[in-house]
């Protein structure tokens, strides 16, 4: 029997819903039910976190981006999960950016992911971008070598002495260059300010040409981080990596120069991590080693500071108020001043300054999410972690969270009259792998917020700008000011 069109556009018509539901069905078949099998056989363990694993290679990514890109209202995927699934103790399973996953979004099941040290280590799905030596990647001794190094080098009280002093010459030059200007986009600013000093702490480069091009295949490589690791050209992911091999050609040419030398020149990080030796063994890091860690260190200290400081610049304009009560404060220590600077000591007494910093890094939430991968099986309050799995832990929803904070997209510095509740404020991350400079952006938001709210006086142009939300959160327009001295 011969077919006839109609009879076939009917099965083919017929046939897509199938096809369809199989496809999505398909990775809850694949990875769910062995072991809801295993389970039934052994009637040992957890069952699995409620949730749903999504399509095939994509997982729940086209859902994450509906919510995140579409929609830009980033908070109703958990939402859409805890009214779906209900609480599931702050878990779900999924499939996101490349590898199935559980989710978790409560404090009291991050404090266990983020202390279970020996069976959640940190692991990123795009750890090829950062490197795999380097210190966001790397566990055990070689990861206490290199954490020590670097707070000691950027975070501890005698360096970010050195850094506030260091970084305030080019800020105040800066500001005033914006004044000049009349008009600016903060989000472009605060990125060009914050890569020049964090080229010159880690790297001595001077503003340039050389400068500039590190700056753009930094920008690249960022966009590729949270990005479904495909390796294809046209996807963010493999623009990524094509940025980091030429910030390894470049940081490799630096790194020889600096090789040939009969001393040391300079004090900045780079040269830092070369002299690092093993305490057991004495050998250094190797030329890998050194550029990794580098690329990693930029990526933490850059994307972290220029975005409070332009979500600072942000939400004063919104909130006059509290930019009213930040200046008279910073006024009254510029009195007791002869220069045009301030110190660490200075910056430790601004009580209402630090509050504003912590506001602004809590409502900023740049770093959304923290990976981790599951070294072996755990349970959790009767849900089961598999091994192999990566546990997404989704800080940001923490912060935004109104169980967590009263009324939590208000930008209210006073709500850190009080401390926060145990376990809700994770904007570095938490346990031994919180960020190791994490100070280091808390003092150059302190000392900008310093000089802005003292000399100078700005507007937006556009109040009302949407938002959007990958690679991290900022208003569309960029944060388009008028600035002016005041």
């Amino acid at each position: 029997m011969e077919f006839s069109m109609g009879m076939w556009l009917a099965l083919v018509l017929g046939g897509l819903p199938l096809l369809g539901l199989f496809l999505w069905w398909w990775n809850e078949l694949w990875y769910v039910l062995p072991l809801k099998l295993q389970h039934l056989a052994t009637t040992t363990g957890g069952k699995l976190p409620p949730g749903h694993m999504g399509f095939p290679f994509l997982g729940e990514m086209i859902t994450f981006l509906y919510y995140f890109k579409i929609l830009r209202r980033p908070d109703e995927f958990i939402n859409a999960k805890r009214s779906k699934y209900g609480d599931g103790a702050g878990m779900y399973r999924s499939h996101l950016f490349g590898s199935p996953c559980i989710i978790t979004c409560f404090p009291a099941v991050n404090k266990f992911v983020l202390q279970s040290l020996d069976t959640f280590i940190l692991d990123w799905p795009t750890v090829d971008l950062m490197g795999r030596s380097s210190l966001v990647a790397v566990h055990g001794k070689p990861h206490a070598r290199l954490r020590s190094y670097v707070t000691n080098a950027i975070n501890q009280p005698d360096a970010l002495r050195r850094v506030a002093l260091f970084v305030q010459p080019r800020m105040v030059a800066v500001l005033q260059s914006w004044a000049l200007k009349g008009r600016i986009k903060a989000y472009d600013e605060t990125k060009k300010l914050t890569f020049e000093n964090i080229g010159q702490l880690f790297l001595s480069l001077e503003p340039g040409p050389l400068l500039d091009t590190v700056d753009k295949l930094f920008d690249g490589l960022v966009k590729g981080v949270r990005a479904q690791p495909f390796n294809i050209p046209g996807f963010a992911f493999h623009h990524a990596l094509q940025c980091r091999k030429k910030l390894e050609a470049i940081f490799g040419s630096e790194l020889e120069k600096r090789k040939n030398r009969k001393e040391v020149v300079t004090n900045d990080l780079m040269d830092g991590l070369m002299q690092i030796k093993d305490d057991d063994e004495g050998d250094k890091l190797s030329d890998q080693e050194v550029i990794e860690n580098i690329v990693s260190l930029v990526v933490g200290g850059y994307v972290s500071t220029s975005l409070a400081s332009m979500w600072a610049i942000y939400y004063l304009a919104k909130f006059p108020t509290v930019l009213e009560k930040l200046r008279e404060e910073n006024l009254a220590i510029s009195q007791t001043k002869t220069g045009d600077f301030i110190t660490s000591e200075d910056v430790s007494k601004m009580k209402y300054t630090n509050k504003v910093v912590e506001e602004t890094i809590r409502m900023a939430n740049i770093a959304q999410i923290l990976f981790r991968l599951a070294t072996k099986e755990a349970e959790y309050k009767g849900y089961k972690i598999p091994k192999g799995w990566h546990v997404i832990l989704w800080v940001r929803y923490l912060h935004t969270n109104p169980e967590n904070f009263d009324d939590p997209m208000c930008f209210n510095p006073d709500r850190w009259n009080e401390p926060a509740k145990p376990g809700t404020y994770q904007v570095f991350g938490g346990g031994l792998r919180i960020c190791a400079g994490n100070m280091l952006v808390r003092i150059q938001l302190a000392i900008l917020l310093h000089h802005l709210s003292t000399g100078y006086k700005w507007e937006l142009l556009n109040p009302d700008a949407e938002l959007i939300y990958l690679s991290h959160p900022r208003p569309v327009d960029g944060v388009e000011i008028t600035f002016n001295k005041i």
